[in-house]
């Protein structure tokens, strides 16, 4: 029986040692994490990411041949195959600040591997991680071997959340990159055999290890890139009157294009594209290429810009001032469909609200207040640290609330400004919301969901993104 071990419980290690495990009922699979509250969530019935799907999962396969544990030192002894998929988050002192990723979490994992191990091992990088950190832990596990032989693979992950499971279960591609030695390759082996359980032998893609890492952080670059391009097209629909939607309907006909990944929104967010397009960026200054480092960084710029417009636009529309207005922000998580709020243009955009001294009332169907309180009091890129080496109790923000209900969230408020595409907001009775509210009311739409001409016609002022201006917001102009 092969026996897989993968470090870390998270949002990548969880969901995919599950499927490896449904679908491969002749391995097992062992996911530990220092997190003991991590791992006794994993083992109760609610577990700690919400994910369509991942329960079902979970539940078929826990007890079985998927285990979940704080023995890390035991499991790893035990295993053929280790995965890593530990926290690489971005520096935030030191060389490289504000863009290298910290490798901190990586090197002690390869070090622990490196102590306890008593027999070969294939170990493989799961995280996102900067070209050549394998080269890094192959050092620090071969100084430290042994006579042990270890071989790493890159397997980078390539899930949506929100459809993290569906990815698994039909992925566009399995990327497995190694060293092209006969060792290596054995190890490139190994780890296919465990794949081709489900994934058709055509989609299980091998290449070298630095091409493996390397599309990893590229895919993520081109995906961000989609969205800041649709996102500076939205602001100059704004400007001439023309509508974002037709004009990315247009262009996404194209085959060539596709229309995937073209919605204007207030901006993008999630654990990794920020983090691996700065990685992109300080991987090519190092490497002498300034020019190419420039051009991804403005994907970045695009997106801060796009965030600061829909807060200059809410400030503006409303008299130049939203001080001790209270103002609803309808979903904080970064998208649909997960609870998960790392990176989420909420909350540049709260923050910005915060700044002119708003009061701010939040609805979102998956985030606790306990998290949204964290995540705005919080520095940038401590969320990507373990919990246990975050800030214990951020001091909660006073002018926050946080409701379960979006008209308990709404009632009252000069605006509601709508943050993440869940469905439900789709169908909330607008008309009730407006009698609710102080008047002019006020509706900024950040992801494009709301019909404008119905708002209209209840009565409220409406701005969506990269949409023909409401005559209100004509004569407000958009920067601040």
């Amino acid at each position: 029986m092969v026996k897989i071990c993968c470090l870390g419980a998270g949002y990548v290690g969880g969901p995919t040692m599950a499927v490896i495990a449904l679908k491969c009922p002749d391995v097992e699979v062992v996911v530990v994490d220092i997190s003991s509250n991590r791992i006794n969530a994993w083992n109760s019935e609610t577990l700690p990411i919400y994910e369509p799907g991942l329960d079902d999962v979970v539940k078929q396969c826990r007890g079985r041949n998927l285990f979940f544990s704080t023995d890390i030192e035991k499991h790893i002894a035990e295993a053929d195959i280790i995965f890593v998929s530990v926290n690489t988050p971005t520096k935030t002192r030191g060389l490289g600040a504000g863009k290298a990723a910290d490798l901190t979490y990586w090197e002690s994992a390869a070090r622990m591997i490196a102590d306890v191990a008593k027999s070969d091992k294939v170990v493989v990088e799961k995280s996102t991680v900067p070209v050549k950190t394998a080269e890094a832990i192959e050092k620090i596990l071969t100084h430290n071997s042994k006579g042990i032989n270890f071989q790493i693979l890159s397997n980078p992950e390539f899930l949506a959340e929100g459809t993290a499971i569906k990815d698994l279960f039909n992925p566009d591609r399995v990327l497995i990159g190694g060293r092209e030695t006969p060792e290596g390759k054995a190890a490139v082996q190994k780890l296919k055999e465990v794949y081709a359980h489900w994934v058709p032998e055509d989609r299980i893609l091998t290449t070298n290890l630095w091409s493996a890492e390397l599309s990893k952080l590229a895919a993520n670059a081109f995906l961000a890139q989609r969205i800041s391009s649709v996102n500076a097209i939205s602001a100059l629909c704004e400007a001439t009157g023309a509508n974002v939607s037709e004009v990315a309907y247009a262009v996404g006909t194209d085959s060539r294009i596709g229309p995937k990944f073209l919605n204007a929104s207030v901006g993008f967010g999630g654990s990794c594209f920020q983090k691996d397009i700065l990685n992109l960026v300080y991987i090519c200054e190092c490497n002498g290429l300034p020019e190419v480092a420039n051009y991804w960084k403005q994907v970045i710029k695009i997106n801060d810009y796009q965030k600061s417009r829909f807060v200059n636009r809410v400030v503006s529309s409303m008299f130049n001032t939203v001080a001790n207005k209270k103002i609803a922000v309808l979903g904080f998580a970064f998208k649909k469909d997960t609870g998960d709020t790392r990176e989420t243009p909420a909350i540049d955009v709260c923050k910005g609200l915060l700044g002119d001294k708003a009061k701010i009332s939040i609805y979102d169907p998956q985030v606790t207040e306990d998290q949204i309180q964290r995540d705005l009091a919080m520095n940038k890129f401590d969320w990507d640290h373990p919990l246990h080496l975050q800030p214990m109790s951020p001091t909660a923000v006073k002018q926050v609330t946080v409701t379960w209900d979006a008209y308990e969230a709404t009632k009252d408020a000069h605006g509601v400004c709508i943050l993440t595409e869940w469905d439900e907001f789709k169908n909330l009775d607008y008309a009730k919301i407006y009698d609710g509210m102080q008047k002019p009311a006020f509706i900024f739409d950040g992801r494009n969901i709301v019909d404008t001409e119905k708002l209209r016609e209840i009565g409220f002022i409406v701005y969506s993104i990269g949409k023909p201006l409401d005559a209100w917001l004509k004569d407000m102009p958009a920067v601040a």
